[in-house]
């Protein structure tokens, strides 16, 4: 799912992790903020019956495709730029599955998202994801410049990253000490499916936004209850049961002190 260089060898494991309680709460969670801030940001006009505006979304390192098909099926026009030969199978696979309707609708692009300069025009996307790929990158800056050179005034970019005021509290609840101790202070972590990664954390960020004009306008936590969660847990089957927990950690993801602790963080920011 990264858009910068590939997963590195994790794509079979981030595919077998699909439908699992941690993997679940994270789509769900980030496909309600996302769609609170399109509706924030492009209101319905007209008539009371028109629906909303057709937007031109970039999703980077759209992996698996869970929110670019979601918006291709609401009536946007989604280009997905991805790096991993791997996950760019799997999500051919997954858009050859959709009505003929919601195809036509999706672009998909091998590419690197520090390098949107080659494939697109500036400011010709009105939403830009960048969901799960920062942390696969040795700098953010690269690519969230490049991200904002292609987001049309007033556009939305999302992103989301791995929170790095929060690396202690995973292996201090599953009692791993020493993995704890070794987390306080440090960006660089080592993910579950083993990759080494690197992570941001919230004021760097919004400082950096600002600096190349897309200041971050809100933000989220995602995974606050359920970060702990064992690989092999699934998301309940009942639907009660399931809407509760959404309800849980979204109520946790908008309240403080609880989202600044979350294992992810959900940035909006707005291209002046």
């Amino acid at each position: 799912m990264p858009g910068a260089a590939g997963f590195g060898g994790g794509a079979d494991g981030w595919l077998a992790g699909l439908g699992g309680l941690r993997n679940t709460v994270r789509q769900e969670l980030v496909a309600r903020q996302l769609d609170e801030q399109i509706a924030e940001r492009f209101p319905r006009s007209g008539a009371a019956h028109a629906g909303p505006p057709r937007l031109r979304v970039l999703d980077i390192g759209p992996g698996q495709g869970t929110q670019a098909l979601r918006l291709a099926r609401a009536g946007h026009l989604v280009t997905g730029l991805e790096s991993d030969p791997v996950m760019l199978e799997a999500l051919h696979a997954a858009v050859e599955a959709e009505p003929a309707a919601v195809r036509g609708r999706l672009t998909l692009i091998e590419g690197d998202g520090r390098e949107t300069g080659r494939h697109f025009e500036p400011a010709c996307f009105d939403v830009v994801l960048c969901h799960g790929v920062l942390m696969y990158v040795p700098r953010p800056e690269p690519m969230l410049a490049a991200l904002a050179r292609v987001l049309a005034p007033g556009g939305l970019l999302s992103l989301l990253v791995r929170n790095g005021d929060a690396l202690a509290l995973r292996p201090g609840l599953l009692g791993d000490w020493e993995g704890a101790l070794e987390a306080f202070g440090s960006t660089g972590y080592t993910n579950r499916l083993g990759l080494a990664t690197r992570a941001d954390r919230r004021e760097p960020l919004t400082a950096t936004l600002a600096g190349i004009g897309v200041p971050l306008h809100a933000w989220y936590g995602v995974r606050v209850l359920t970060d702990a969660a064992p690989d092999h847990a699934r998301a309940p089957q009942d639907p009660h049961e399931l809407a509760r927990l959404l309800d849980a950690e979204d109520r946790a993801g908008r309240t403080d002190p609880y989202r600044a602790v979350a294992a992810l963080l959900h940035l909006c920011g707005v291209r002046t």
